[in-house]
């Protein structure tokens, strides 16, 4: 063997070498754990299930199937509903725009405007205000006036905003501080037809929940400049408006609006289980994810001019039969070891797409009282990411549980993404709803770890019939399984997390 042979040989088994320490090193794929998630996920985002929407055959599809499957693992009920086993009642109202009018009078006279100049919505069954007089609040940024100033009266705002400001809900600021509506002059690019396209689509609400009758009307800037007295327009109102000594100033004219909705109403159900502990006295831990979709939706365009679109289900293959699946695999591992000493809930919400309405109704009717919960893991849209990825606190800062499962993640040698960027998907999910009711909530997910990823979801799959099962990447969703398994472990610990009342303990 010659030497050039000899150093050939040794470069190779060199390479093969360091090739074997970067496979060592590489972390292990849970196959089998994937092949359990896939099954879960076909199952639930198949075309028999039809979309998961709450109210129809979908959602009984979609409860039978996993109240068997946590039944067979050994959970018990967790409703403590008498009755009611599994499945927590949710009654919602579907309020769609059924009729509106809008009439504007200056003294005795009564002024013109067109009926496609102007749109009117109400918040509830019906509204309406009669007469009243207008106060020009110039374009809602600033300080809301006094209650005494607005009450009885109708505020009208302009749509645009000055450079630089992004306001949020100025109209609800405004109905919240006395007035008695909204008018909105639709003077940037917004016109009656984006806005009627908007407003006119159903909205939803607990039944539980008040009906409300706030009343919006939204006006053309051709409709608003015939309203004013000579002297005055738009581009006047607009400049006053942005300067410093602004006042809210009354227009000289009154106003009747009137809407009306019309009132579905929707049952549907929560499903709660529970992994019993040794000790319920010392609270519970609570895995969270949303079982709904959107049912019927959109159609996914035909790539064939000649062939009509014909894929309308929403089958939420990622958006969520993954964090359902995620949970239930959660929960299957925690039942096969040691018992814990805390509760362990599984919640899976109804109408998280509708506005987080499931959770809303578990924290208006919870099993036990809401400071019980020492911590709450929700898992939504899991199954977008291979294996090997850092784990992102969505909530981060906003609990205090933090720096314990960043403990547990360094203990399974899991890193976690710096910084506080994936925040801006609380208010999204039902990690909200459970927050506003002081219940420490947080999502440890790798799948929001790769912004470019998750990024080409939301711009082509999410919330379209493209959510799939085919295709999926649940390398990522299997490790997040084992994290969960560690988490729920960790904080039903009595000795790891002596916490009883869902604040922050100290660490032993």
């Amino acid at each position: 063997m010659n030497g050039e042979h000899r150093g050939g040989l040794a470069g190779r088994i060199a390479l093969a070498a360091a090739s074997l320490m970067l496979v060592s090193a590489a972390p292990r794929a849970d196959t089998a754990m994937e092949s359990t998630l896939r099954r879960h996920i076909e199952i639930l985002a198949s075309d028999d299930f039809q979309g998961r929407q709450p109210g129809t055959e979908g959602e009984t599809r979609t409860l039978r199937y996993l109240a068997r499957e946590w039944f067979d693992m050994g959970l018990v009920s967790g409703t403590n509903l008498p009755g009611k086993d599994w499945f927590a009642p949710v009654e919602l109202v579907e309020r769609a725009p059924h009729g509106q009018r809008a009439t504007f009078h200056r003294a005795r006279k009564r002024l013109a405007v067109a009926e496609s100049d102007v749109f009117v919505v109400t918040s509830g069954l019906r509204g309406l205000v009669e007469n009243a007089p207008v106060l020009f609040v110039g374009q809602g940024t600033g300080p809301v006036p006094p209650r005494a100033e607005l009450a009885g009266r109708i505020a009208l705002m302009l749509d645009s905003t000055p450079p630089g400001t992004h306001p949020s809900d100025r109209a609800g600021r405004l109905l919240d501080g006395g007035a008695a509506a909204v008018i909105t002059v639709l003077d940037s690019t917004h016109t009656i037809g984006d806005i009627a396209s908007q407003r006119q689509r159903a909205g939803y609400a607990l039944a539980s929940d008040n009906p409300g009758g706030d009343l919006e009307a939204f006006l053309a800037p051709s409709a608003f400049a015939s309203l004013l007295p000579a002297g005055s327009d738009l581009a006047r109102l607009r400049d006053e408006a942005r300067g410093q000594a602004f006042k809210p100033t009354l227009l000289g004219f009154n106003a009747t609006l009137e809407a009306s909705s019309r009132e579905t109403r929707i049952h549907t159900h929560n499903l709660i289980g529970r992994i019993p502990g040794r000790n319920p006295a010392a609270g519970a831990v609570l895995l969270v994810a949303h079982w709904d979709h959107f049912g019927q939706c959109a159609a996914t365009p035909s790539t064939t001019p000649a062939k009509p679109a014909t894929d309308t289900i929403c089958n939420g293959a990622i958006d969520n039969a993954s964090g359902v699946a995620v949970i239930t695999e959660t929960a299957r591992q925690i039942t096969r070891g040691r018992q814990l000493d805390r509760d362990v809930y599984l919640l899976a919400t109804t109408a998280e797409e509708l506005g987080l309405l499931g959770a809303m109704a578990f924290t208006e009717n919870p099993p036990l009282p809401l400071n019980r919960f020492v911590a709450a893991f929700n898992v939504d849209s899991n199954a977008l990411v291979p294996r090997g990825l850092p784990v992102t606190i969505i909530g981060r800062g906003m609990t205090g549980l933090d720096p314990e499962i960043e403990k547990v993640a360094r203990r399974m040698k899991r890193t976690i993404t710096p910084g506080d960027a994936a925040n801006r998907f609380v208010r999204r999910q039902d990690i909200w709803a459970l927050m506003q009711h002081d219940v420490p909530t947080v999502m440890v997910s790798s799948a929001y770890s790769d912004p470019e990823r998750l990024e080409q979801f939301m711009e082509h799959v999410y919330h379209r019939p493209t959510d799939e099962a085919a295709g999926l990447e649940l390398g990522g969703a299997a490790e997040d399984v084992a994290l969960h398994v560690e988490l729920v472990r960790h904080f039903a610990s009595e000795r790891s997390w002596p916490d009883v009342a869902g604040k922050p303990a100290k660490s032993p």
